[in-house]
């Protein structure tokens, strides 16, 4: 028996049932982050990452977001079973989504889905209790009532100021950023906080067993509707018709495609952090535009 079943099944044994054996474990390609297996077992199926203990936060805040999302009720997610530490290795353990043909109806059930889910004002403040993650970056959530605030201080200045450690961008490009936050309470509307995937792009639904949409990956908290909607179109992926359902459910605020390119400054920035400085292609142009 090889090292990785081992602790397979002992995660399993320690998590979900003591005599349940595991059948067989294959890995799942697709992450980019963390050891991804697919795990057969006489009672079902399951997903399990795995990394270092000290990512043992990654695991725990995705679990705590999946169950956020699952507990609206509007969407469909992999169901959170448990995570940990076992012999230094981190897990996280999802139930495993058999993937099938979508159906006719899923670009429409998509939209309608997600349109819900940001209906969800459970949340007067914009943020969340805990800190999380996009990609393997901090993202931070402290609370704010204030919309433009917190996309300036927790996400924009965040990565900006990444990026400029990095060595990425230079003290004049922080000082021509500083001019363009001072625009946006002009040019972004505000609305109630939604709850939000949080990094909700091509790469991060699939679609389940029954055809059904299933999103992945979540990097939650409540923030405004259309920086989700408007990281959706980054990389495309979108049929036209989840938007249009999604705008029958809940429509958006006249200008919406004007608004798209300064919320994706913020994924941009993601990209330049995780990736190199190839990415801000998608922010400097931005930036110069309005200052």
């Amino acid at each position: 028996m090889s090292h990785t079943k081992e602790i397979v099944q002992r995660i399993i044994s320690e998590t979900i049932e003591e005599q349940l054996k595991v059948i067989t474990i294959s890995p799942v390609s697709g992450g980019c982050i963390h050891n991804a297996q697919k795990v057969v077992t006489e009672k079902g199926d399951y997903f399990i990452k795995m990394n270092n203990a000290s990512d043992l936060d990654m695991f725990k805040t995705e679990y705590s977001g999946l169950e956020l999302l699952a507990s609206a009720g509007e969407i469909n997610v992999p169901e959170p079973i448990a995570f940990g530490i076992l012999d230094g290795q981190a897990y996280l353990i999802l139930k495993f989504i058999h993937g099938g043909p979508r159906r006719s109806s899923f670009w429409d059930d998509f939209g309608i889905a997600l349109a819900n889910l940001h209906k969800n004002h459970q949340n007067d403040r914009y943020g969340l209790s805990y800190n999380n993650y996009i990609g393997r970056l901090d993202q931070f959530n402290k609370f704010s009532e204030d919309w433009i605030s917190f996309f300036i201080e927790q996400r924009l200045e965040v990565q900006m100021k990444l990026a400029f450690d990095n060595g990425y961008i230079d003290r004049a490009y922080l000082e021509n950023c500083t001019r363009f936050y001072q625009k946006l309470p002009d040019l972004l509307p505000v609305e109630p906080p939604s709850l939000l995937h949080g990094d909700l792009w091509s790469g991060n639904f699939m679609t389940g067993e029954e055809g059904q949409p299933v999103i992945i990956d979540p990097a939650v908290y409540f923030g405004h509707r259309e920086i989700e909607l408007s990281f959706t179109q980054m990389f495309g992926g979108f049929d036209r018709q989840f938007y249009r359902k999604y705008k029958e459910v809940y429509p958006l605020e006249p200008g919406f495609e004007n608004r798209v390119e300064i919320y994706n400054i913020y994924p941009h920035l993601v990209h330049v952090n995780l990736f190199g400085p190839s990415y801000l292609g998608g922010v400097t142009p931005i930036i110069r535009r309005y200052v």
